[in-house]
């Protein structure tokens, strides 16, 4: 009986230290390190992270304030995905030069490219300071003046606390408002790219196999990052240096095996696990839904002209992978939430907490939060669906709508800044719209708007509309706006914001493309922007007091803070799963699945010459695994949106893949994570050097790096 007592609890530890979380690495201690030995971990919660010697944390930098990068050699190397990069690719490649198709290779450090405005920043210390953040907070009665108080005490906070000269103090808020801690971080101005593989590898499947497993993409390009003579952050110099990290990662040759310990470090982006079921109800019945036709939209106007100009391909590949990543997240989402009967399970959940409230007598306190939930998501739900329809149309998809925009902001600078205020934004717009206008395309843009001010005129409420969208033809709108605006060219841009303000707003406000995006704008901030706030400003209210609650009545439960693009550790295995009836994916891929999808001459599934002849001639060296080439592998690892590009690592800290998606069934993970279904996606670091030795030849990248075989020992 003591044995089965024994194996029942092992078996269920077991079972939960395989569910999802994205846990803060300065607080493993305890609970989450146990969890981790047990699935195999090797090493300490203090060799991931500590500020009194080099962890993991060094080597794991946040990539330009979107996506994750490790540290792979003493020299500064630095590793990400190629969609993390392309950006940087992008803006190098020209016609002449197109490392988008042909991928880009530095032999030397001299050849190394440098990049404006892109950014590495890594953690130095993680610091709670929650009851600095709420000091004389909990007697203020209104919400606002709350708000106000903890920016005023984060700012006090953020100012005073030690960091050294050239180090940055961010505060950051967990669990919905019940905890602040400071990280103190340290940006580096010079990264250089160094290398990419070809789009045909580093985006191979595009967005056909986005998000969708079995995977096969060498998802990853490589950066240097350079520091001055004292190896601390500098700006571009040509007398920069490579930087000399406190912790690199050891690549492993040894690659994995289904039911191997695997760890992500990364920063994802935004998290909403602790939603009531209203909200998530509203999402998969209303936004997302709106979302999604708009997207669809745009991307098949876009893909059209992609086709057939591979000037406008290279002009909107980037654009268009940003428009079509979310688009499939969302339609993946939804059906996932669905398929695990995420609104039920909440509902569930809140049935057990009011009667938590109820047995420990919390009802003053807790006992009409969900109600409350309820009546405000009702109220909000025209105004949000109308916020989603005028961010997804005017602020983001349509080009000529989005820069209408910045002006339209511009104006209101004018307005409550003055003049000065408005020079200096002009300036810097005009500067930074030269990059805009260089991928900009009108003939691409005039039709994308065409679609989608047709759906905004049609489908959102009505109520809400302004009078430029009631009863027009939108053809003819659009032929108008397109035919007269100033918006559609970067040289008569440049006339329309020459001048003084007065000058200046007076053609914005004769020019037709700004008027009618001004008319879009005014509804917005009357109709829409207001009450959402007002009733937003409610529901953040009432998910804070939600979150403390259920914190206080559920102490001993996995409860991790949603999250926030803070560093983060999510412990798994390598593990493959069963989508549907009769079908089970295998956790790891091979090179023989690219040949499989291999179609000539297309421009999501086309090979390489070189790699088919490396294929066929089984030519793998020491990368490949009995006769195979492992190209990716999946994990129970719960990661999201700015986890690209994060490390995955094994058991003694090596580093094994490269993460950079999640399967599709599971895309849910942000607002319910369901360890039956939801998987990361990783390129196996065996295919990363492959890639770099064998297909580009950049061997003296390899011997950069630390090769270990942690598995022969």
């Amino acid at each position: 009986m003591k044995f089965l007592k024994l194996f029942l609890l092992l078996f269920v530890i077991q079972t939960q230290a395989q569910q999802g979380g994205m846990w803060i690495p300065s607080l493993l201690n305890g609970m989450n390190e146990t969890e981790m030995k047990i699935l195999g971990m090797k090493i300490s919660a203090d060799d991931i992270y500590s500020v009194n010697h080099s962890s993991l944390k060094d080597a794991v930098p946040q990539f330009n304030g979107g996506c994750t990068s490790e540290v792979i050699s003493p020299k500064g190397l630095i590793l990400t995905n190629h969609h993390c990069g392309f950006d940087a690719i992008q803006n190098h490649s020209s016609i002449d030069h197109d490392y988008l198709t042909n991928g880009f290779w530095a032999m030397k450090m001299e050849d190394e490219l440098p990049n404006e405005n892109l950014v590495v920043t890594f953690i130095v210390s993680i610091n709670d300071v929650t009851a600095q953040v709420l000091d004389g907070v909990a007697s203020i009665t209104s919400e606002a003046e709350k708000q106000k108080k903890i920016q005023e005490n984060i700012t006090k906070v953020s100012s005073s606390f030690a960091k050294e000269a050239w180090q940055e103090n961010k505060v950051r808020t967990f669990f919905e408002g019940n905890q602040y801690i400071l990280f103190v971080t340290e940006t580096f101005k010079d990264v250089r790219l160094v290398g990419a593989p070809p789009s045909l590898i580093g985006k191979f499947g595009s967005d056909t196999d986005n998000w969708v497993w079995p995977r096969h993409t060498g998802d990853f390009s490589i950066f240097r990052v350079y520091a001055d003579k004292n190896n601390h952050p500098a700006a571009y110099s040509k007398d920069n240096v490579p930087y000399t990290p406190k912790h690199f990662l050891p690549v492993s040759l040894d690659g994995v095996q289904e039911d191997d310990f695997t760890m992500v470090m990364g920063y994802p982006g935004k998290t909403q696990e602790y939603l009531p079921s209203f909200a998530v109800a509203q999402i998969v019945n209303e936004t997302n839904p709106a979302k999604i036709e708009i997207r669809d939209a745009a991307l098949k106007v876009q893909d059209g002209f992609m086709r057939k100009d591979n000037a406008i391909k290279i002009q909107y590949a980037s654009k268009y992978a940003g428009v079509a990543n979310y688009w499939k997240k969302w339609i993946g989402e939804s059906q996932g939430l669905k398929k695990s009967n995420a609104i039920r399970i909440k509902q569930n959940f809140e049935k057990d907490f009011q009667q938590k409230v109820i047995a420990t007598g919390k009802q003053n306190e807790y006992g009409n939060l969900l109600a409350e939930f309820e009546k405000n998501y009702t109220e909000i739900a025209p105004y949000a669906v109308s916020k989603d329809y005028f961010n997804e149309v005017v602020v983001k998809n349509t080009e000529l709508l989005s820069l209408g925009y910045k002006l339209y902001q511009l104006e209101q600078v004018f307005t409550t800044k003055g003049e000065q205020a408005f020079n200096d934004r002009k300036e810097n717009l005009i500067k930074s719209q030269e990059d805009f206008f260089k991928d900009f395309n009108a003939t691409v843009d005039e039709k994308v708007f065409e679609q989608l001010i047709a759906l905004y005129g049609n489908k959102a409420p009505k109520q809400f509309l302004p009078a430029s969208l009631l009863n027009v033809d939108y053809k003819k709108l659009t032929a108008l706006i397109y035919s007269k605006s100033k918006l559609v060219d970067y040289a008569k841009f440049k006339t329309l914001l020459s001048g003084d303000a007065k000058s200046v707003l007076k053609k914005l406000n004769s020019d037709k493309g700004y008027t009618f995006v001004k008319s879009l704008a005014d509804n917005y901030s009357k109709n829409v922007a207001p009450k959402y706030d007002e009733i937003n400003l409610k529901i953040t209210a009432l998910q804070r007091t939600y979150m403390k609650a259920q914190l206080e009545l559920y102490p001993n439960s996995r409860i991790f803070p949603d999250a926030n693009s803070t560093l983060r550790v999510t412990y798994g295995k390598v593990k493959g799963y069963a989508p549907k009836d009769a079908t089970y994916y295998n956790p790891v891929t091979y090179l023989d699945g690219v040949m499989e999808k291999y179609v000539p001459g297309d421009y999501e599934f086309d090979v390489p010459k070189k790699l088919i002849k490396l294929y066929n001639n089984k030519d793998y060296g020491q990368y490949g695994e009995n006769g195979k080439l492992p190209v990716c592998f999946i994990g129970t690892n719960h990661t999201t949106g700015g986890n690209s590009g994060s490390p995955a690592v094994d058991a003694q800290g090596n580093l094994i893949g490269l993460n950079f998606d999640r399967v599709w069934e599971g895309t849910m993970s942000d607002i319910h994570y369901d360890p039956s279904i939801c998987r990361n996606v990783m390129v196996d670091m065996r295919y990363v050097l492959f890639i770099v030795d064998k297909f580009a030849g950049a061997k003296h990248l390899i011997d950069e790096m630390k090769l270990v075989h942690p598995k022969k020992k």
